[in-house]
């Protein structure tokens, strides 16, 4: 086993000062146990906690490091950027350069807003979704995250009910009662909601490919049925693209799936490993917006410069599809060595463009309620030897991994043994 005293150290007296000890609570490890690794530093494909332990990364902060740990070019153009100052309150060329950039990739996007996070992105699009259609409800799917504002945070009701209940305390019922909540890939639960409410919408919202609660991945015929609703009822489609924005080609979950949405949201890599969120879409609803339109959004830190070159940076290497296209053919092979490797156990490893997940059940699931929890806890119960292997998955069974152009395809195979090796250990046979 690694030693992990300093890790423990730290993470102990940071509870004296920090609720759990984390700012964001799956890093707490309550799902898997053991110590939360205290990083120092990333190099390349790889995480170094202040133990001296390295891990191969497959969590890339979450997804953002597309390129992995400290690109040389990112951490360049950055460092250049402090020297002239790390933030201004007011317009810069960078912002209008990142915005054009994007626009020019993304045929939906028209017009960008920048903001500071993936929560407010969404949060502001909504808003705008319902000043533009002047109606209250909006429908979001069981499985899809979508950060923590509060009419957002929702779990379905009892029984047979549409409408969400709060998730979290501290969320008042009234902040609620204009979220509904659909399981996905139901077409007959989506024509049934549209039919009875669908008039009233302002908009749907859901995950370019729910990747927040397992890698859920739908079916063309659903995602081209829920955007031809939405038209006929005059309701918007918002896509959420915070984590599959640039990470499933350039022109993201929309062009993978063949639509148009009215309005997107992006995060993670549109920063390259700095805080950062947007929106955009057409332009028509997105001039509603203040100082244009009577739809307010602000933020002091939104158009951060640092952010903007990080971003500008990360997606000007991206933009030939080479990376893409290398990430998706080495994704491909990893996650079918793996599968070779465990022919015949109770796991199976799902994987699209440079995502994959570990499932611990047969039948891979497109509904959060056709996950396995026994299996998620298999997973969480391995967790720790996965760490001991040096190997760093997300602390949870139901999050999703990523790869980066700093995984070489040695780095994946070698990977693929020692995980494959590990999940057969422990891992059931199919009867």
């Amino acid at each position: 086993m690694a030693d992990t005293s300093k890790s423990e150290k730290i993470f102990n007296l940071s509870k004296r000062v920090i609720p759990g000890g984390v700012n964001s609570p799956v890093r707490a490890f309550k799902s898997v146990g053991g110590v939360p690794r205290v990083i120092d530093r990333g190099e390349s494909g790889y995480l170094i906690d202040i133990d001296g332990n390295r891990y191969l990364d497959f969590c890339l902060s979450w997804g953002p490091l597309i390129l992995g740990h400290a690109d040389p070019d990112v951490v360049k153009a950055v460092g250049d950027q402090c020297a002239k100052g790390m933030t201004f309150g007011a317009t810069t060329e960078l912002e209008y350069q990142l915005a054009k950039f994007i626009v020019s990739q993304v045929e939906p996007v028209e017009k960008i807003r920048f903001v500071s996070s993936g929560t407010e992105a969404v949060m502001s699009a909504i808003r705008l979704a319902r000043g533009f259609t002047g109606r209250d409800l909006i429908l979001k799917f069981n499985g899809c995250y979508h950060g923590h504002s509060d009419h957002l945070l929702v779990e379905a009701g009892s029984g047979l009910a549409t409408f969400g209940q709060p998730s979290s305390a501290g969320v008042p019922a009234d902040t609620t009662k204009n979220t509904a909540l659909l399981p996905l890939d139901d077409d007959n639960a989506l024509e049934d909601f549209f039919a009875k409410y669908g008039d009233d919408l302002a908009a749907v919202i859901i995950e370019g490919i729910p990747a927040n609660n397992g890698l859920l991945i739908q079916t063309h015929g659903f995602m081209r049925s829920l955007r031809a609703l939405t038209e006929k009822h005059g309701a918007l489609l918002i896509l959420d693209e915070v984590i599959t924005g640039f990470r499933l080609g350039m022109g993201g979950a929309a062009a993978y799936y063949g639509i148009y949405p009215d309005l997107l949201t992006y995060g993670k890599i549109i920063g390259g490993g700095m805080p950062v969120g947007a929106f955009g879409g057409r332009a028509e609803i997105m001039d509603h917006l203040s100082p244009e339109g009577e739809v307010y959004q602000a933020g002091t830190l939104s158009g951060n410069p640092l952010a903007m070159t990080a971003g500008l940076t990360t997606l000007q290497k991206l933009s030939d599809g080479t990376i893409h296209a290398r990430l998706e053919d080495y994704n491909r092979r990893f996650v079918s060595k793996m599968m070779e490797n465990l022919g015949g156990h109770a796991v199976n490893i799902v994987g699209v463009a440079s995502m994959y997940w570990i499932v611990f059940q047969k039948d891979l699931p497109r509904r959060a309620s056709d996950i396995d929890a026994d299996g998620i806890s298999h997973f969480n119960r391995i967790h720790s030897s996965i760490l001991d292997s040096g190997i760093y998955l997300p602390p949870s069974g139901y999050e999703v991994c990523f790869i980066s152009a700093a995984h070489t395809e040695e780095m994946l195979m070698d990977a693929a043994d020692k995980l494959s090796d590990i999940i057969g250990k422990e891992a059931h046979v199919w009867a």
